[in-house]
């Protein structure tokens, strides 16, 4: 079977010769397919868009139906621009109220799958709704919809509305002028209907919601950075992560610490820890490391001078991409280290042999690297 290095060289050569647009590796603005796409407005309100990736639910943030596929679809769907699909469910979360300081549309979804289940979203596709949805940004948005296929879901969506059309505005592929105009008329009419009925429904009291990090070796496994590893905590996952039930998951000793991934390395994600490490230092003997979603992220924090916070806090400043996100046979971290993670996912093995993964907010990761273990960002807030 044909590696990875025959797949790249084939599509890449395939794409110039049909005349697609290609962000190749040394494309100024290539990066993660899901933070590029939003970027330059090649999503918008009401499209389908399919990538063979599972977080490509992150884009139904703007509305669209966005979800991701096999290689094989992905082929079915170059050759004949078409997919079948059966016909999903639905389900509606709702968020309530408004969400402490300190807390975050990544603590939101991991709420929602902690209390619900890794499955719970299983054969729907989940519209995020509420008062506290909608005060959140599009960049929170997106971190919000990422993580729909960790609750199983087909994809995430959340109804377009003046802040979607006000950051579409004046992206590469967006529509301008008159086609603006009678776009933006149209994605006006691109929500659920009053009254409207869901397979499903499910209610949270933002306000009720603290810093999450997960404490197992499934998204569901987490709980609020204040908890303790749960009693009846199934054995395999706590004999891998190396913790016990009743065990405090704040102060417990970190080896290294991740910003990055399709889930929060986008700029408002470096600003708020930017804005917790500046001043500060890495605790010793913790490795860390910070890669933003895209080559346009990575300039616009640059401009900002946020790498040199990032630097002098002592992290490592890299180039875009997914990076340490997940293992595929390339760098990774010290075999059996405990890290903390602003990626999606903290399976057996996904960062590397053996690596022991806490997903958390850019803000838990920030403060965690500063206190060298798991620690609460609201104590450096105070």
């Amino acid at each position: 079977m044909p590696g990875g290095q025959a797949f790249i060289t084939e599509t890449r050569s395939a794409a110039r010769e049909a005349g697609i647009t290609l962000f190749d590796v040394t494309d100024p603005d290539q990066g993660i397919v899901h933070v590029i796409s939003p970027e330059l407005g090649i999503v918008l309100p009401g499209c389908t868009l399919i990538a063979p990736d599972s977080h490509t639910c992150t884009q139904g943030a703007f509305g669209a139906l966005a979800w991701g596929i096999g290689s094989s679809e992905a082929e079915h769907a170059l050759a004949t621009g078409v997919l079948r699909l059966s016909r999903p469910k639905t389900l509606r979360v709702t968020f309530t109220g408004a969400l402490s300081p300190g807390v975050t549309a990544k603590d939101m979804i991991l709420t929602l799958i902690a209390r619900h289940g890794a499955g719970g979203g299983k054969g729907h596709v989940v519209e995020f709704a509420g008062e506290t949805v909608a005060a959140l940004d599009m960049e929170a948005r997106m971190t919000l919809c990422n993580m729909a296929t960790e609750f199983s879901a087909m994809t995430g969506i959340v109804a377009p509305d003046e802040k979607t059309f006000a950051w579409l505005e004046g992206r590469r592929y967006a529509p301008a002028g008159e086609l603006r105009a009678q776009a933006v008329k149209h994605w006006q009419t691109l929500h659920t209907d009053e009254g409207a009925q869901f397979d499903a429904e499910i209610v949270i009291d933002a306000s009720s919601i603290e810093p999450m990090v997960s404490w197992g070796t499934s998204p569901e496994h987490s709980i609020g950075i204040s908890g303790t590893v749960p009693s009846g905590a199934p054995e395999r996952a706590l004999l891998y992560i190396g913790l016990e039930t009743g065990q405090r998951l704040a102060g417990t000793p970190i080896d290294a610490a991740f910003i990055g991934s399709c889930t929060n390395s986008r700029l408002s994600d470096l600003r708020r820890a930017a804005a917790l490490l500046k001043g500060r230092r890495v605790a010793p003997g913790v490795k860390a490391l910070c890669v933003p979603g895209s080559m346009h992220v990575k300039r616009a924090a640059e401009a900002e001078g946020l790498d040199a916070i990032f630097e002098q806090a002592g992290f490592e400043w890299r180039e875009s991409g997914c990076s340490m996100c997940f293992y595929a046979g390339g760098e990774s971290f010290a075999p059996g280290s405990r890290v903390i993670s602003s990626t999606n996912r903290n399976f057996e093995g996904r960062q590397g042999p053996n690596i022991r993964t806490h997903i958390a907010s850019p803000e838990v990761v920030a403060a965690s690297a500063i206190a060298g273990c798991i620690a609460d960002p609201r104590e450096l807030r105070s």
